[in-house]
């Protein structure tokens, strides 16, 4: 046995084994931090999963079965036109509305199949980042100025850190888009861009009108959306049976055959209505997987999806649940007490700022869940650059949302994609927190 090569496993094997010999499990914050990964871990599973993920893995499997290459190359490649690639990208979020968990599947789908890592990464931080929902919730909480603040740092953060992404892989991207462009060949066009367009268009629609936040406020456009959420989702939901029936030739009998016991759940059920979109889903999931289908394109469609799930979905989970053991659910405590966390970010220093921006990093902000957190802890002290550098890293990235995306691009450009949000949502927060 060659003992130089299993230094390194031994060394892992007692180093679990000392974590688990020594683990305080007798104290009463440690039960109360595991508790809290629990919690965190199955209010994930119920709020997230179901309605935010698995439309989002259907949609990036969507992407790879009936999006062509030559179509993401032409309009977010290395070589695309720089104002458009990144103008798109850079304010994706104002109509997905997603959080950093559910954009990692459709970016994973647009930079597999040739996106440049500039744009992707455009992509990937404005998606939960611009989300127009939070930026009026924000201006409407915290003032107006905080919400114009957050809206223009965000469109301003997608551009320069896919600009920088591009760059310090500059080379890397280079022999990419060669190697892809040998690679492709003529594709055969089998519908019409328009079709293609109102499909995703109605996948969307049903991922953020399913997930569309409680307001606030009794009145208004918001909370008539909201009120009206679920009926619109039926909408989208119906155009895509439609589209699946005559475009992709599925037939009628089929579509309401797989669909039958979600419109009963809907009906039997009406106060419970992610039921029935769960029973939705798997309608379509089975009807994925018929013998009839399974070679062909919706087949294609299923386990594209299916493989973005199992790749993605572990890992998403693991860092939820490490997530809840450091620092808690919002509203409670993990490892990390609050009040450590408030001690730190008062004032206007680099570090009060810094910290904030490493914080907001690591800890998992669901949809809109960011600005009530926040107002806490301004009410405790928070200055008012640290909120910002908060606003700016905390929801476009999360630990499990750094587990994928490493998954995805490499520890290297995982590393420069944190550090940048880190350092400009600092440099941020001190120039705010220094005019206001």
């Amino acid at each position: 046995m060659n003992w130089k090569n299993e230094w390194k496993p031994l060394f892992w094997i007692v180093f679990v084994f000392s974590g688990c010999f020594f683990l305080p499990v007798e104290l009463e914050r440690v039960q109360g931090a595991i508790m809290e990964s629990l919690h965190l871990v199955k209010w994930y599973a119920r709020e997230h999963v179901l309605l935010c993920l698995i439309p989002a893995f259907f949609i990036a499997g969507a992407v790879a079965v009936f999006v062509s290459q030559a179509a993401v190359m032409k309009y977010l490649g290395p070589k695309a036109n720089k104002a458009l690639a990144y103008g798109v990208a850079s304010v994706s979020g104002t109509i997905l509305a997603v959080c950093s968990c559910t954009i990692l599947p459709l970016f994973a789908g647009i930079y597999r199949m040739g996106a440049g890592l500039g744009p992707a990464c455009a992509f990937l931080y404005s998606g939960p980042a611009i989300n127009i929902l939070a930026i009026v919730l924000t201006a409407r909480i915290l003032g107006p100025e905080m919400g114009i603040a957050r809206a223009v740092g965000a469109i301003v953060f997608a551009v320069v850190i896919g600009l920088a992404m591009h760059f310090f892989f500059r080379h890397e991207e280079e022999e990419k888009a060669a190697a892809a462009v040998s690679m492709m060949s003529e594709e055969e066009v089998v519908r019409p861009l328009w079709q293609t367009a109102l499909y995703f268009t109605s996948m969307v629609g049903i991922l953020v009108f399913a997930n569309w936040g409680k307001t606030d406020t009794p009145s208004g456009l918001w909370h008539d959306i909201y009120t009206a959420k679920w009926i619109i989702t039926s909408v989208f939901s119906v155009a895509l049976a439609l589209m699946l029936a005559t475009w992709f030739r599925l037939g009628f009998v089929r579509i309401f055959l797989a669909s039958l016991p979600a419109l009963l759940l809907a009906i039997i059920q009406p106060q419970q209505p992610a039921l029935a979109f769960t029973f939705g889903i798997i309608g379509l999931s089975t009807l994925s997987n018929l013998k009839s289908t399974r070679d062909g394109e919706m087949g294609e469609w299923f386990n594209e999806s299916w493989d973005f799930a199992k790749k993605i979905l572990p890992l998403l989970l693991i860092g939820v649940l490490i997530a809840g053991l450091l620092l808690g659910r919002p509203g409670h405590e993990g490892l990390i007490p609050s009040e450590w966390v408030v001690s730190l970010v008062g004032g206007n220093s680099v570090f009060a700022n810094l910290f904030a921006s490493v914080f907001g990093a690591f800890m998992y902000f669901a949809t809109l869940t960011e600005v009530p957190i926040l107002q806490g802890l301004m009410g405790a002290g928070m200055g008012k650059g640290p909120a910002l550098a908060l606003l700016l890293a905390g929801p476009a990235l999360s630990l499990p949302n750094m587990l994928v995306i490493r998954s995805v691009m490499g520890n290297k450009k995982t590393a420069v994609f944190v550090l940048l949000v880190m350092v400009m949502a600092t440099i941020s927060g001190l120039i705010y927190g220094t005019l206001f």
